[in-house]
């Protein structure tokens, strides 16, 4: 992938206004990455992984918004079309953004699974090539990448901060970290209104929420993917949970501290911090992701 993919820098967080932890802080600013999160990586790695054929009537997928920029940049590398199905509760920003990649986009549901259906419809009608965004292993391996990187510029991590949405990109990363460093702890953050991996880690399999209630599309799944719940059971030390209230307020911190646009998913390691939901003690080496770029910080 690293002709086709950017790697985003590390920012080590001192000298602020309003501190959230007396842990030594870096983040990883995936929120530089093309497209603008975390995603490209997994669509990049997915998109040459396959032959020319397979691709040769398009590509589809359903996404909260930044899976779907992802697959519309892979399908401009690419030369074919892309139709990005979004959930209701996407954001107009990424909506327009998709358009701007050259993507069609199709509205459709209140949650992603709904959204998923229609993808998965049109790629059976259409002989269009599907895309999951987390339940692929190609994906999974992809977004695994950030981890590398991030240990190799941060080779005393002691714990990662990762957001959640149906589970790709916590359980590529928590396979490399354990593999290379298994000291590292790792935490994964999810909205309380999609608490999809922590219902299924108490149940002690995966499970299908009744009700997804948070706004934040990007992290709103009712249900994750068997093989993908199993990764992270087995190398996620815990899963944490963070109001869509508690996003914002952090998107507002990084903004007003550090200057950085995230979305609402960019800002969930910060709102575990910044809300006590993760504590740490003094001194402690943390990464967090900033995994995903967006206005909702800048303005109250």
């Amino acid at each position: 992938m690293a002709p086709h993919i950017r790697r985003t820098p590390v920012l080590e967080v001192s000298a602020l206004a309003e501190p959230v932890t007396g842990a030594r802080l870096t983040l990883k600013l995936e929120n530089l990455q093309v497209t603008g999160s975390f995603k490209a990586r997994g669509a990049t790695n997915k998109l040459l992984s396959l032959p020319p054929e397979a691709i040769s009537r398009g590509i589809v997928t359903a996404s909260g918004g930044n899976h779907g920029l992802a697959v519309a940049r892979a399908a401009r590398m690419a030369g074919v079309p892309a139709t990005v199905f979004v959930t209701e509760n996407a954001t107009e920003e990424k909506r327009e953004k998709l358009r701007r990649w050259g993507a069609r986009v199709e509205v459709l549901g209140a949650v992603w699974h709904e959204a998923n259906a229609g993808a998965l419809a049109q790629a059976t009608a259409t002989g269009a090539a599907y895309f999951h965004p987390f339940a692929d292993p190609q994906v999974v391996a992809g977004q695994g990448s950030v981890a590398l990187e991030l240990l190799e510029a941060v080779p005393d991590l002691e714990l990662v901060l990762v957001a959640i949405g149906g589970g790709g990109l916590i359980s590529g990363m928590a396979v490399v970290l354990k593999a290379l460093k298994p000291s590292v702890r790792i935490i994964g953050i999810e909205p309380t209104g999609s608490p999809t991996l922590k219902a299924s880690l108490d149940a002690g399999h995966v499970v299908h929420l009744d009700r997804v209630t948070s706004r934040v599309a990007t992290m709103s799944c009712a249900e994750t993917d068997a093989a993908v719940f199993a990764l992270i059971r087995d190398h996620v030390d815990d899963v944490v949970l963070v109001s869509d209230e508690q996003m914002q307020s952090a998107a507002h911190w990084l903004w007003f501290e550090l200057g950085i646009a995230a979305d609402l998913s960019g800002a969930a390691a910060i709102a575990a911090l910044q809300s006590g939901v993760v504590v740490l003690p003094e001194g402690t080496r943390c990464g967090a992701l900033v995994c995903g770029a967006g206005p909702e910080g800048i303005v109250r």
